[in-house]
């Protein structure tokens, strides 16, 4: 029998950091205001050269380094986003062109905060199918770039981040042993963001194809193209599911809830997280927070934390672990997992990635180069058309300038 373990894990966050102080003078809010009811001190913040995809390629490299294996031995790569550099190409073909990762498939998915569960799942079971042996799983986001930054519900509590881990196929029980799945679209009106091509149609199409959808809303933050984010109903849907996905995820192990030695859930806010806590019976240290320190960063939130749990001494092999998480959609899920022994970091592993790295940006630009050649030898015979160039592997983007407040009132 096949199984699927965690033995590379990963992050990066960018080196901007914003403390609530610096927050509360472009929006009207406090450090002792956010703290009370979020839990969040500080959030870091995607710099002009920081993109999804280029925070996406440091975390996985690092979980390579500590997975002790190359790019060209993982067999499939996915990328949970909700903030991915390009519609299409996906961020886990970008990621896969800057790794090197020549025998990987590659794809996006989003599920919003739910995603990177959602994504070790499916490549979990992948693995224990005998498709692949090994995966790349990552989370990451960059939500300074859609929320408003005059809008205090939504702009303190979010950061930017990556986090990443790889999954080996193993004969040795444990690692990934079940997870749930769960979505309900009635609720999409109450966290989302628009595309920027949602309203555009063709000029020869029925002005009435457009068909209005659940999340269509009329919130001016969704016509300006921000995040829209019903706090109070989040919230109840956070302190509600967390709890029962994590009883449903227990019993399909056979876990007991006092079973568990550590739940990683998503870091969306700490009220939620204490709520989870009391209605489970647990107390709050067999929850894993490192909200404080990043804030929301959507899918990146469980993969960071794992990160951090990690260098914290709080995940010992063989420890019973479960990893919980909810988000727009909306969407939910969890995965219960055996932790495994921790693998010595190898130097010479790590050397040789930063080589394959530098070697695979060589061979991408190599093939670009070609196909320019072959485009205008072989392809473009006609003089009045001319290619459009491709978008750069990592493209950067400016943050949304800080801008003065609008007054409003303190909650």
């Amino acid at each position: 029998m096949r199984y699927a373990h965690i033995v590379g894990w990963g992050k990066c966050t960018p080196e901007k950091v914003m403390t609530n102080d610096e927050l509360a003078t472009i929006v009207d809010t406090s450090d002792t205001w956010i703290r009370d009811r979020t839990g969040i001190g500080q959030r870091h913040l995607a710099g002009p050269k920081d993109t999804c995809t280029s925070l996406a390629v440091n975390a996985a490299v690092e979980a390579l380094d500590v997975a002790n294996i190359s790019a060209a031995q993982i067999g499939m790569i996915i990328v949970a986003t909700s903030t991915p550099d390009f519609a299409f190409p996906s961020t886990a073909c970008l990621v896969q062109d800057a790794l090197g990762a020549d025998a990987s498939g590659a794809f996006d998915l989003s599920a919003a905060c739910s995603g990177f569960v959602y994504g070790l799942s499916m490549a979990s079971d992948a693995i224990k199918a005998g498709s692949i042996d090994y995966a790349l799983i990552i989370g990451s986001d960059v939500m300074s770039r859609v929320v408003d930054w005059k809008d205090r519900n939504t702009c303190v509590l979010f950061g930017d981040g990556a986090g990443a881990v790889v999954l080996q196929a193993s004969d040795q029980p444990g690692g990934m042993l079940t997870s749930v799945l769960r979505a309900d679209g009635s609720g999409g009106d109450m966290l989302y963001c628009r595309s920027t091509y949602r309203d555009k149609i063709v000029v020869s199409a029925p002005q009435d194809t457009a068909a209005p959808t659940a999340a269509s809303g009329n919130s001016k933050l969704a016509d300006a193209g921000f995040m829209y984010m019903n706090g109070r109903e989040v919230f109840r849907f956070g302190t509600r599911v967390l709890a029962s996905a994590t009883r449903d995820v227990a019993t399909r192990a056979g876990w007991e809830i006092g079973d568990i030695d550590l739940i990683i859930p998503h870091q969306a806010n700490n009220r939620i997280i204490e709520a989870a806590a009391k209605a489970l019976g647990l107390p709050m240290d067999k929850l894993y927070s490192n909200i404080e320190h990043y804030g929301n960063t959507s899918a990146a939130t469980i993969p960071i934390a794992i990160c951090d749990a990690v260098n914290h001494g709080r995940l010992r092999p063989n420890d019973r672990i479960i990893l919980v998480g909810f988000g727009a959609g909306l969407t939910w899920a969890a995965a219960a997992l055996q932790w495994g022994t921790p693998r010595i970091l190898s130097r010479t592993n790590r050397t040789l990635n930063r080589v394959r790295l530098g070697l695979a940006n060589v061979r991408s630009r190599t093939r670009r180069i070609f196909r320019k050649v072959e485009d205008s030898l072989f392809v473009n015979n006609d003089k009045h058309v001319k290619p459009q160039a491709a978008p750069p592997a990592i493209a950067p983007r400016s943050t949304p300038p800080a801008v003065e407040p609008e007054k409003e009132q303190k909650v």
